[in-house]
């Protein structure tokens, strides 16, 4: 997922996007415990699209609190 997609999302679509791979996340790292992963990359690509979701997040949240306070 690129930056550019994740900035034409809307705040809430973002925030469940983030939940949605925080779960995925868990649930992998839960399973690689017990069991070889199929895809242990995964991890990483989940990881740097959190990392990707929470700045764009932050860029909006910051944003508007800019906006909104003038």
């Amino acid at each position: 997922m690129k930056a550019t997609e994740i900035r034409e999302m809307s705040a809430d679509d973002v925030a469940a996007r983030i939940a949605e791979l925080e779960r995925e996340r868990f649930n992998l790292r839960f399973r690689s415990g017990t069991q070889p992963l199929d895809d242990p990359l995964r991890l990483r690509v989940i990881r740097r699209d959190l990392a990707r979701l929470k700045t764009v997040q932050r860029e909006k949240s910051g944003a508007a609190a800019r906006s909104g306070g003038k």
